[in-house]
C-alpha cells in the first residue's frame, strides 16, 4: 500500500483557544508557508466555509470518517462572519424602527416592496404586524 505525503482526510480539528472544528482537512501552501486547510460542511451538505491554520495553532488533529466529521461540524460549525466582528455603526441622527431596527438605508422588504414610516419610530411592516396581532386579540 502506497502512502501519500499530503494529508487529505476528514478530521476533527482542535485548536488552541478551545475551538473545535470538523471537516475535510488538507495541506495548503500560501506565500511559501505550510498551512492546514479545513473545509467545513454546512447543514445542507455543501461546504459553507474554508479556514486556514498554521501548525502552531493546532492542539489536536483526529482523522475520522466523513459521517462523524459532518456530525461534529453540525454541532460546532463557525459562522462565516459574526456581528461582533463587524459591529454596526450607530449613527445618532438615523431614523430607526423601534421594533425591527430597520432604517431608510436598510428597509424591511415586504411583498409590496420596501417598508416606509408608519410613525416616527415605527416602520409600515412592523405596524402591519402589530395590527394583525391586535385584530386577533379583538376577535377573542
Amino acid at each position: 500500500m502506497e502512502r501519500s505525503d499530503k494529508f487529505d482526510e476528514w478530521a476533527i480539528l482542535e485548536l488552541m483557544g478551545h475551538r473545535r472544528l470538523a471537516g475535510k482537512v488538507t495541506e495548503a501552501s500560501i506565500l511559501g508557508g505550510a498551512l492546514l486547510r479545513i473545509d467545513i460542511p454546512g447543514k445542507d451538505g455543501n461546504f459553507e466555509s474554508t479556514q486556514f491554520y498554521g501548525p502552531q495553532a493546532i492542539y489536536c488533529l483526529t482523522p475520522t470518517t466523513e459521517p462523524i466529521a459532518r456530525a461534529v461540524a453540525a454541532q460546532s460549525h463557525p459562522e462565516p462572519i459574526s456581528r461582533w466582528e463587524l459591529p454596526q455603526l450607530q449613527q445618532a441622527n438615523v431614523r430607526r424602527c423601534r421594533v425591527c431596527g430597520c432604517t431608510e438605508d436598510n428597509a424591511c422588504m415586504t411583498p409590496d416592496g420596501p417598508c416606509c414610516w408608519a410613525e416616527e419610530d415605527l416602520c409600515s411592516s412592523c405596524a402591519a404586524e402589530m395590527e394583525l396581532i391586535g385584530d386577533d386579540n379583538d376577535e377573542d
